[in-house]
C-alpha cells in the first residue's frame, strides 16, 4: 500500500493551470526547501503550477527532514533497507504522480520532474519507468541508480538536463558525465548537462537560468 505524500504548492501566476513543475528535495530536507524556487521561475513560466511533495519517511539523521530511502553511507542502513526504502519510494511518487495528474487534469506531456540530489535520484529512475513520458527530467546536483538495468527497463525518454556543480563535496561532479553517458546508452536523444563553476551541493544562479530555459525550449512550459 502506498503512503500519502504532505504536498506544498504555488498556484499559476496567471490563475489558469497548463502545465506544472514537481519539485522533488533532497536528503533530510522537505518540499518546501525547494518550492521557494517557484518564485523566480513562474514570473517566466505563469501557466505553470508548482508543487513540492515531502518525501515518504522521516529522515533518519534529521528528524526534522524527510528522506525517500536510507542512504548506508550517511546513516549507517544497509543495502537492503536502502533498497527496499527506494523500491516503497519509486511506489509512492508514482502513485502520487497518477493522482496528482488526474486531479489537475493535466497530461504527463504537461509535467517536469524537478529534482535535486536524492530527488534527481528519484527523478532519473521513476520517470523512464513510466509508460506515459513526462515533458522532461531536470536534475540538480544527483547520480543515476542502477544505470545497468537502465537500457532494458526504460519505457520512455523525456528530455534530461543534469545540472552539477564542480564543487560538490556530496554526490562527487563524476556523477553528472556517468549519468549522462549511461541515459545516452540506454538510447537517449535529448541529454543536456551544465557545470555551475565554483558551486558546491546546491543550485547557483546560472544552473536555474539553464533549467528554466530547457523547460521552455525542451518541454514546452
Amino acid at each position: 500500500m502506498t503512503r500519502v505524500l504532505q504536498t506544498g504548492r504555488r498556484e499559476p501566476a496567471s490563475g489558469t493551470t497548463r502545465s506544472a513543475v514537481v519539485f522533488l528535495h533532497g536528503f533530510g530536507a522537505n518540499g518546501a526547501d525547494l518550492l521557494g524556487l517557484a518564485e523566480p521561475l513562474s514570473e517566466h513560466l505563469p501557466d505553470t503550477l508548482f508543487v513540492a511533495p515531502d518525501a515518504p519517511e522521516t529522515c533518519s539523521v534529521n528528524p526534522m527532514g524527510f528522506q525517500w530511502f536510507p542512504i548506508p553511507w550517511i546513516d549507517g542502513s544497509s543495502q537492503e533497507e536502502a533498497e527496499t526504502g527506494m523500491r516503497a519510494a519509486v511506489a509512492d511518487l508514482d502513485a502520487f504522480l497518477d493522482a496528482f495528474m488526474v486531479d489537475e487534469d493535466l497530461l504527463p506531456e504537461q509535467v517536469v520532474l524537478f529534482g535535486f540530489s536524492q530527488g534527481t535520484m528519484m527523478a532519473l529512475h521513476v520517470a523512464p519507468r513510466r509508460e506515459d513520458e513526462v515533458a522532461g527530467i531536470v536534475g540538480f546536483s544527483g547520480r543515476l541508480l542502477e544505470p545497468e538495468l537502465l537500457a532494458d527497463e526504460a519505457v520512455s525518454r523525456p528530455p534530461v538536463l543534469l545540472v552539477h556543480g564542480d564543487q560538490d563535496d556530496v554526490v562527487p561532479p563524476q556523477s553528472m558525465p556517468d549519468a549522462a553517458d549511461a541515459l545516452q546508452k540506454a538510447g537517449w536523444k535529448e541529454v543536456y548537462g551544465h557545470v555551475m563553476k565554483g558551486t558546491a551541493h546546491g543550485i547557483a544562479p546560472d544552473g536555474l537560468s539553464v533549467a528554466l530555459a530547457f523547460m521552455r525550449d525542451k518541454c514546452h512550459l
